[in-house]
């Protein structure tokens, strides 16, 4: 029995942050099933290369979409919107990650769909929101970088303003909805009452400003950039040269530092007043960061890390192929094929979250509307019914 077994969602997604939310529902067992509208070419994401296992098969697309089940159907159809409803009908929530605006249009807000559902929760994920000025405005992760600060925090002082290197936002909106999908179900489960859920882009993007935020709000203070990726507030906390490249260490307790000038064979330091709190080592950062670079340049980065291992928290600086094919991330078995009816298989990264006496599922995303005449068979309609749909160009 895997976690989420038995939970069901229709999942009206296209893209990234949306896919990546119910993915982690799938992966944890839930039954995802992907509306995707046929006329338009389905998901876009099935499209976005430059890295393909086959025609309408993009690697991009496997990552999100893992686990799922594929229904082709046409919203905007009048019929569609029937179908729509016979799916509801034994659904636990729908999650969309459309323009604010436009889930209302398709159908897939509780107020129209309560009346074949009472409890069916409707996840909305949206880039601003579905109510208020920008309702109708088109959104991307980097604009929410932009506008939240988040390019005013990362990078190198002086330097523009720069994006992470990965799409952030997007990743953590979509856990953001599955996990409001998850508390609505729980309450829907409980009371008999489904709802809407909402989060966007924008929201979650402020809402991670996190403590530079309640740092502006009570205090006053405008947190920028730092040197080598610097920790705002605590020293040692940064990138640090080493003999054949970088380290970064984290001695955010006091008792870190200590540990690390005794495994640097520099045992003073943690008594020298310029150095022995937090405080006194902020106010002299540039010097910490000239000693700890002359002594960390003496040793390549993988012997510091031999001689820090569980002592002093450190990590080497790796790219993504060092990072994927590291001896620790085969001990944690974090790379994981994904199976295609074939046999072939699609390695990607595991979910995050283990369950003992569980195991996940590993099942390759399917081509579009793979499960559309199963779907619509267990939502009560006859092979001649469907064949009516599939001509009209409903599905």
């Amino acid at each position: 029995m895997t976690p989420l077994a038995g939970l069901r969602i229709l999942a009206v997604e296209q893209y990234g942050a949306g896919p990546f939310g119910s993915s982690y529902l799938a992966d944890l067992g839930a039954e995802v099933v992907k509306i995707e509208n046929h006329k338009d070419g389905g998901d876009v994401g099935r499209l976005v290369g430059p890295h393909f296992f086959g025609p309408g098969d993009s690697q991009f697309f496997q990552t999100f979409n893992r686990n799922k089940k594929s229904v082709t159907l046409d919203l905007k159809h009048p019929e569609g919107q029937a179908v729509l409803q016979a799916l509801a009908k034994n659904a636990d929530a729908v999650l969309d990650n459309l323009r604010g605006d436009i889930p209302e249009k398709l159908g897939l807000t509780y107020a129209q769909l309560k009346a074949v559902n009472p409890r069916i929760v409707c996840a909305h994920l949206s880039a601003y929101g579905r109510s208020g000025s920008r309702k109708s405005w088109p959104g991307y992760d980097y604009l929410m970088q932009a506008e939240a600060g988040h390019m005013s925090l990362t990078g190198e002082p002086g330097s523009p303003p720069a994006r992470y290197g990965l799409s952030v936002v997007d990743l953590m909106t979509g856990l953001a909805a599955a996990f409001g999908l998850l508390a609505g179900v729980m309450s829907a489960r409980a009371s008999g009452k489904g709802m809407d859920v909402d989060t966007s882009l924008f929201d979650v993007a402020l809402h991670n400003l996190n403590y530079p935020g309640t740092w502006f709000l009570n205090a006053g203070a405008v947190t920028g950039r730092t040197p080598r990726s610097a920790h705002p507030s605590l020293t040692p906390s940064q990138l640090y040269r080493t003999k054949d490249g970088w380290i970064f260490i984290m001695c955010n307790k006091e008792k870190f530092w200590g540990i690390l000038a005794a495994v640097l064979g520099k045992p003073e330091w943690a008594t020298d007043p310029d150095f022995a709190t937090f405080k006194a080592r902020l106010k002299n950062r540039d010097r910490i960061t000239e000693m700890l670079d002359a002594a960390l340049m003496t040793r390549a980065t993988a012997e510091w890390i031999e001689r820090f291992a569980g002592k002093v928290p450190a990590s080497p600086v790796y790219d993504v192929k060092q990072a994927l094919e590291s001896d620790y991330v085969a001990e944690r078995g974090n790379v994981v094929a994904f199976a295609y009816p074939d046999g072939k298989a699609a390695r990607m990264v595991g979910a995050p979250i283990t369950f003992s006496g569980a195991e996940l599922p590993t099942h390759a995303a399917p081509p579009m509307g793979a499960h559309t005449v199963e779907q619509l068979r267990a939502a009560g309609y006859s092979e001649q019914r469907i064949d009516e749909l599939r001509v009209a160009g409903v599905i």
